[in-house]
């Protein structure tokens, strides 16, 4: 269905009650617009009464929307995002397919696919959009691979920023589908050219092949360069500097974070994943009192942060109580975080710092479904382990496999361990082999001490049909990197919520 670009009354309308300029205004050509202008001039002078006898309160706003979306309010931004994007306005269609995206709901990401269709032949920044959730998306089929490199070219070439890193994932997700183009070739290329992006795509390649650790200088310099013009570079800057041991370094980067923050230049998401590497101690060092200090003045506004600062306080009990703890999560409930339903029911799932109740754990779990892929691992572990008072086979196997597919490794060993000892159901072998080999990408001696001990007790013909069925799992799952998820942050753009 393609987009419409011709200026109605309703649009006029909007106009008139616009408090910041008018949404989609850039894809109507300005003669048209003038013309249409002059030709609704009658109808534009009886808004303007109405208006002013009733205002505006029940319009679509799009400034008001983006607002809304910035401080996390993501039921007020799609309603009005909804309304503009059904008068055919690409930059609403494109804000409304934003949210959907970011549901990480299967059935949302397919209408988010369709949304930026719908404005993808007018808008760059829906082609640039396309583009992205194309490289992203799992299984996905070379013709659609190239579909993504074109569209992202074509954002470039309309000066659309954030293409050269999609790109970049692209040649590194897919060398089949590419075999001509040498990602570090490419990517040095886009350096010698100064393009903007070429560093952070240097970066994204560092993470991929396991190499960035060797590479924290070059990384440091690079996001020094980049860090005005792309703000993901705190993230790596803080990421570097912990690794590092640098507390000094650290320390001025925070500082510099916080005035950037005060001015405006810097969004509260950004703040939020700086403070997550500060709190992460696979990275070096903690410093959560400071991610604390961070966390504690965005999350009235931002409250995604009302989970992290939960999720802190799991983490380093000694910086709060269990009250606490839960003042925060009712806070990031109230403002629909999945996260919150996701760390709550772990709660009770675990019955370390309040009571076991497997009951009260899976209503938190099932409210987090679709959004949290977590959640499917803990609801399958409750069914699998009779945590209710019996095993649910099924209902384990279908939320362990849909974790699985979603990228949580450990849902594979519990697989493997449902049909290896079959509890609640028959022992399967074969199955069980199937999910121990995958597996074995946790790298823990209890998944490979599964993996080989099933594997010695399958005969020849049973042992070729599990490889058989290993490797159409593999093709279901399909050719999503296993970084993808310790890339996300290099996929943002200007503080916006992207791929």
């Amino acid at each position: 269905m393609s987009t419409p670009i011709l200026i109605t009354p309703p649009t006029l309308w909007e106009r008139a009650c616009s408090r910041g300029g008018q949404p989609g205004w850039s894809d109507a050509p300005r003669r048209l617009l003038r013309e249409q202008a002059r030709s609704h001039m009658g109808s534009l002078c009886a808004v303007a009464l109405a208006v002013s006898l009733a205002g505006c309160a029940g319009l679509p706003d799009q400034r008001l929307a983006n607002e809304a979306l910035k401080r996390g309010d993501t039921a007020t931004a799609a309603a009005n995002y909804r309304q503009l994007a059904d008068l055919g306005y690409s930059e609403a269609q494109v804000g409304l397919a934003d949210i959907q995206v970011d549901s990480r709901d299967p059935e949302q990401m397919k209408q988010a696919e369709a949304t930026y269709r719908a404005a993808a032949d007018v808008s760059p920044r829906a082609q640039a959009r396309l583009g992205r959730l194309l490289v992203a998306k799992p299984g996905s089929t070379e013709a659609e691979q190239h579909e993504a490199e074109t569209l992202l070219k074509k954002a470039a070439a309309n000066g659309e920023g954030n293409t050269l890193i999609p790109l970049a994932m692209l040649y590194l997700q897919y060398p089949h589908s590419f075999p001509n183009i040498n990602a570090q070739q490419q990517i040095s290329q886009w350096r010698a050219e100064n393009k903007p992006e070429a560093g952070l795509a240097q970066v994204l390649l560092y993470r991929t092949q396991g190499t960035y650790d060797q590479h924290l200088d070059d990384v440091e310099k690079i996001c020094k360069v980049a860090l005005n013009s792309n703000d993901i570079c705190y993230v790596e800057l803080a990421t570097v500097y912990q690794k590092q041991a640098k507390p000094e370094q650290q320390a001025a980067l925070i500082k510099q974070l916080q005035a950037a923050h005060a001015r405006g230049t810097v969004s509260a998401q950004r703040v939020d994943s700086v403070a997550r590497v500060l709190a992460d101690s696979t990275l070096g060092k903690t410093d959560e009192k400071t991610a604390q200090s961070l966390l504690e003045p965005i999350a009235p506004g931002y409250p995604a942060s009302w989970v992290t600062l939960a999720q802190l306080l799991y983490d380093f009990p000694e910086l709060g109580d269990v009250d606490q703890m839960m003042k925060y999560l009712d806070n990031g409930r109230a403002a629909d975080q999945p996260r919150a339903e996701l760390l709550l029911g772990k709660l009770y799932y675990e019955g370390k710092l309040v009571p076991a109740d497997a009951k009260v754990a899976e209503a938190h779990f099932q409210k987090a479904v679709g959004r949290e892929v977590a959640a499917d691992y803990y609801l399958g572990q409750i069914y699998r382990r009779g945590y209710l008072g019996k095993v649910y086979p099924q209902k384990a196997l279908d939320h362990l496999l849909t974790a699985a597919r979603n990228g949580q490794n450990s849902a594979d060993f519990a697989i493997a361990q449902l049909f290896s000892q079959g509890r609640g159901t028959q022992p399967d072998p074969v199955n069980a082999y199937v999910f121990s080999q995958l597996a074995l990408a946790q790298n823990t001696p209890q998944a490979t001490e599964l993996a080989q001990t099933l594997q010695t007790q399958l005969p020849p013909d049973r042992l070729a049909e599990a490889q058989r069925l290993l490797k159409q799992e593999q093709s279901v799952r399909g050719a999503l990197s296993q970084n993808t998820p310790e890339l996300h942050a290099l996929q943002e753009d200007d503080g916006e919520e992207t791929l």
